[in-house]
């Protein structure tokens, strides 16, 4: 059912996550994949710009549609195999509206870590601001603290938006498992870290754990900037 799917990724990328995650839960393994390097700009490749002129990974295509944004893809894929694979919208109104809340804030959480981690990666040490590092991991800590309350307000165990895996957590668990990955102190924010150690050893995150991460799980890809947050 898979193989008239297309998806071009980087390994690198939090929005690729997402997507392969999806493709998991809803049991479509098998599907085309060309892993691309960020590095050697094969973003801006043939193969990609046909696809998307925007030169952006992920890039999906399942028959003759095209669907390149990440949260667009995963709800695509959510709505054309609903009954396959897990339910990730759930059927109550309360259950639904909380899961698109966090679904969409996931998308500020997920600015506030780019404005850090791409500012370590991106900026050259001698050009880079103390007053932008600062305000930067600022943002961030505040977001961060929002997450870790809407955690102490729900049941152990729990996923984003309740007792159920969603869509929440497929579109924003890539971001916190980054801030981990970078960093982040799981004694200080104790209720994300239960989360993201829970999640880790879901399937579809185990089979689609970023390649570079696998010599060594628990080493900082971007360093540990984010061990003072």
């Amino acid at each position: 059912m898979a193989n008239n799917m297309t998806l071009l990724w980087c390994t690198f990328s939090v929005p690729c996550w997402r997507v392969m995650i999806a493709l998991e839960e809803k049991m479509l393994q098998g599907y085309n994949q060309t892993l691309l390097d960020f590095d050697k700009e094969e973003h801006k490749s043939t193969i990609v710009m046909d696809l998307n002129p925007r030169a952006q990974l992920p890039t999906f295509k399942h028959g003759d549609c095209i669907v390149n944004e990440s949260y667009g893809a995963c709800m695509y894929l959510e709505n054309q195999f609903r009954s396959q694979g897990t339910q990730m919208i759930p059927e109550g109104l309360a259950e639904q509206a909380l899961m698109y809340q966090r679904m969409f804030e996931g998308q500020t959480f997920y600015e506030k870590l780019s404005d850090v981690v791409y500012y370590e990666y991106y900026v050259p040490q001698g050009e880079r601001h103390d007053s932008a590092i600062k305000r930067n991991k600022g943002n961030l800590a505040i977001e961060i603290k929002l997450w870790e309350g809407y955690f102490q307000k729900m049941e152990a165990g729990s996923y984003l938006a309740g007792k159920a895996f969603s869509l929440a957590d497929v579109l924003v668990f890539p971001t916190i498992a980054y801030s981990f990955r970078s960093g982040l102190s799981a004694e200080r924010y104790p209720k994300l870290g239960a989360y993201y150690s829970m999640m880790k050893d879901r399937p579809s995150v185990k089979t689609t754990w970023p390649p570079h991460w696998q010599e060594d799980q628990e080493k900082p890809q971007w360093g540990d900037f984010l061990k003072e947050l």
